[in-house]
């Protein structure tokens, strides 16, 4: 049998088959950023999944950037997620929340409330965020955090863990790329602190890993994700070495036996990045980025990776498991509705018959 298909331990998770939901912003929370019924019904449907990834789903009010994303620090936002849980559960199914705390990465009119814009130092993202209607906008400029509020910032995020778990949500991966607020202090281009988080790489690694042992102290080390993308541009930020970004990070991180390595492959051309982490990382890698069956199933064959995560594929195919067994086609996307149109293009799509 497929390596696909058989079981597999990542920390205190046990998935039925390593076939991993990527984490997908879908834009469909309700008032107060509370996740929705049709939230539920949408992960539900994909809970055949060896571990759902939810989308990144912001830890305090100060996280937010995106229009509709879910937050995961008032009460009923925590009930909101329950029902997810519960309803994942119900088919078997494992998730984790994603904590995204998108930083300087932020359009204010997508929030509909007053909360800071912080990150390591105070220097915009020059790239643009869609706004409410959909059109980029400018980010805001952000303050640069003291050092002295990082301890506090770092609760909130170990606050949000303990959230999910209240919830009945099986864990938490921290995203830590695509230009967020981790990301941001990892990288030298968007911290140009002079105190002991920023300067080489072992300081700018010092707030993120401060972060990831906050969140092990809050539900334990083996119910902890840690998601990472070298190499990626996204977000004004600098690829040019990726080792050096992500290095004393892991050097830092992996004593603590965290569940998974999520990584978003940017298949750079003089940079072997999942050679990189199987000598920097000693637990699971979750490999992502672009993957079909036959590459998934070559990653996990070679010891590359020890579990394979898709994105898109699951977006229109929510018995995604079901076709990589059957070898059936694939559904594709609605892009048009991939973060608007409510049910459209989020919960109408067909699974196999029978």
């Amino acid at each position: 049998m497929s390596l696909l298909f058989q079981g597999i331990q990542l920390g205190a998770l046990q998935l039925a088959n390593r076939i991993v939901m990527a984490p997908m912003t879908r834009d469909r929370a309700g008032p107060g950023d509370v996740p929705t019924a049709l939230m539920a019904q949408y992960y539900r449907q994909r809970a055949s999944a060896g571990l759902i990834v939810s989308e990144g789903t912001q830890p305090s009010p100060a996280g937010k950037g995106y229009w509709r994303t879910p937050g995961l620090h008032s009460q009923a936002q925590i009930d909101g997620w329950a029902k997810v849980a519960e309803a994942v559960h119900a088919d078997g199914g494992l998730i984790v929340i994603q904590l995204m705390h998108v930083g300087r990465v932020a359009v204010l009119a997508n929030r509909g409330f007053d909360a800071d814009v912080i990150a390591p130092s105070a220097i915009a993202c020059p790239d643009k965020v869609p706004g409410p209607d959909g059109v980029p906008a400018d980010c805001a400029a952000p303050r640069a955090l003291a050092a002295d509020e990082l301890p506090a910032l770092a609760g909130e995020f170990a606050q949000a863990a303990r959230n999910a778990r209240a919830a009945g949500i099986d864990g938490v991966e921290l995203h830590c790329a695509s230009g967020y607020l981790i990301n941001q202090f990892l990288d030298r281009g968007s911290n140009r602190r002079e105190d002991e988080f920023g300067g080489d790489s072992a300081g700018r690694a010092r707030f993120p890993a401060m972060v990831v042992k906050a969140l092990a102290e809050a539900i334990g080390a083996d119910r902890v994700g840690v998601r990472i993308s070298p190499g990626n541009p996204y977000n004004a930020m600098d690829p040019s070495d990726p080792a050096e970004t992500f290095g004393a990070f892991l050097a830092a991180i992996d004593p603590l036996r965290c569940a998974y390595l999520q990584v978003t492959d940017m298949a750079l051309p003089d940079f072997d990045t999942l050679g990189f982490l199987r000598a920097t990382w000693s637990g699971p890698i979750i490999a992502n980025n672009g993957l079909n069956r036959a590459t998934a199933e070559a990653l996990l064959a070679s010891g590359a990776a020890d579990a394979t995560s898709f994105g898109r594929p699951f977006i229109a195919n929510p018995d995604l498991v079901a076709r990589f067994r059957k070898d059936a086609p694939l559904t594709k996307p609605d892009y048009a509705h991939l973060y608007t149109g409510e049910e459209h293009g989020y919960t109408d799509y067909a699974a196999l018959p029978g």
